[in-house]
């Protein structure tokens, strides 16, 4: 199993797959799907049957029965694997009362905006010492010698715990892509068990991939009725033993600002800088209301992209809470500041646009914790010691939550995400296919 997951990754990873937030494309980037049409050759290869989006199922003909649907258009790949004695002409009407529930996992394709995707070159340290890791890219700006970069473990404290393991890491210059390329990898990789071991039983498994998570467009086309799950899990999360049902409510902010420019040499009385104006703004926001002064449940106000010049000037910001009447103020806050550093300079025009992208899934969870407590169940058997945290973030499970299908989130193992430090441990790979592997069993 250790060089099944570990190998799928590997090959995963080498596939650019970033998303693009400014496309307004849907996926928001085609090479998504150069990885969702090599998964897709890496089921027909594992026996896999291929449906059409609205081709009617057909009788199983193995005791494992098989099958997937790629939504090309879109680029969502769904696939099933029956349990003993289901069949793929089953509905959710149809189903036993005692037979066991349909589980699904679902993890993304894309990489974040935030660090290049392209031409990654994965390096892998077997029985890592704890010490310094020089990536093997250069950079400017690096944070060693030559401007290299390096995993240092009194900036990275998590690297301490993997040693004598074998870590996989990125050269320095993009992203690794766990997130969530782990995901997948780890999820294909129970499938394949399962279907190697058809004496070992198991629950019907229900499995997605998903184009643009990263953007917050995840969920955009994805086919609930195709899916066909009666609860699921994002494998998403973090570090192993991560396990997640509440995540941020999420907004985002863009603040257009048109001032007056004027030679500067008769500036005086005329001008407003409309770049100068967008500092005030940022300076006005709760200083401690920042990513890098909050943690746990704590919200913030984050300044994603800024760009202007004296007469005209743009701001980008995302805005999380997990708390809703927090979530509200923060917003409540935003209209506050931009409305007073417009009255405080007569002339200047400042629009704020702001929408709600996703929401805390709490809500709607915590009424059925009983497939958490399965996770946690699952963690325990797997010698794992379940933490249970709210994520900083959201994801595709937030939004089906609110749709209907309840989806807390996995840890996938990795750490440092959208970021050129990301790290994965091999026996991280390993232990969640696992973990995976015994939550499929329906117990």
């Amino acid at each position: 199993m250790n060089q099944d997951v570990q190998a799928r990754f590997l090959r995963y990873v080498k596939v650019d797959t970033q998303s693009d937030e400014n496309s307004g494309a849907h996926p928001s980037s085609d090479k998504q799907k150069d990885l969702a049409r090599l998964i897709a050759q890496e089921l027909d290869a594992m026996g896999f049957q291929r449906l059409e989006m609205d081709a009617p199922a057909t009788v199983a003909t193995t005791t494992h029965f098989a099958t997937y649907v790629f939504d090309e258009e879109h680029c969502y790949l769904y696939g099933r694997l029956d349990g003993v004695g289901e069949t793929s002409l089953q509905t959710s009407s149809e189903t036993k009362e005692d037979s066991k529930p349909r589980i699904g996992f679902i993890a993304h394709f894309d990489t974040s905006p935030e660090a290049s995707g392209a031409n990654v070159k994965p390096q892998i340290i077997e029985h890592y010492d704890g010490g310094e890791i020089l990536l093997g890219g250069s950079s400017e700006g690096g944070n060693s010698e030559e401007g290299r970069r390096v995993l240092r473990p009194e900036e990275f404290p998590e690297l301490l715990k993997y040693k004598g393991q074998t870590l996989i890491t990125s050269d320095g210059t993009t992203l690794l892509g766990a997130d969530d390329k782990a995901g997948i990898a780890e999820i294909l990789s129970m499938v394949h068990y399962y279907l190697t071991h058809e004496e070992e039983p198991h629950a019907p498994i229900r499995f997605a991939f998903t184009p643009d998570e990263e953007i917050g467009e995840g969920t955009l086309y994805f086919d609930q009725k195709i899916f066909d799950a009666d609860y699921a899990y994002t494998v998403d999360g973090g570090e192993i033993g991560e396990l997640s049902y509440e995540n941020f409510n999420a907004a985002g902010a863009t603040i257009r600002i048109t001032g007056r420019n004027v030679h500067p040499g008769e500036a005086y009385g005329k001008m407003i800088h409309a770049a100068r104006l967008a500092m005030e703004i940022e300076a006005a926001l709760p200083v401690d209301e920042k990513p890098e002064k909050t943690r746990d449940h704590q919200g913030f106000f984050h300044l994603t992209e800024i760009s202007g010049d004296a007469s005209e000037a743009t701001m980008h910001y995302i805005i999380r809470d997990h708390d809703a009447q927090a979530f509200a103020t923060k917003k409540e806050t935003m209209q506050q500041v931009c409305a007073e550093v417009e009255m405080a300079h007569p002339g200047a025009k400042i629009e704020l646009i702001m929408n709600d992208t996703y929401f805390n899934m709490i809500d709607r969870i915590r009424p059925h914790m009983e497939i958490v407590e399965r996770a946690a169940e699952a963690m325990r058997r797997c010698g794992i010691e379940p933490r249970i945290e709210p994520i900083r973030g959201g994801t595709d499970g937030a939004t089906l939550s609110y749709r209907g299908l309840l989806c807390p989130n996995l840890c996938a193992g990795g750490h440092n995400f959208h970021g050129v430090y990301e790290f994965i441990s091999v026996e991280a790979l390993e232990r969640i296919t696992e973990l995976l592997i015994e939550i499929a069993r329906g117990r």
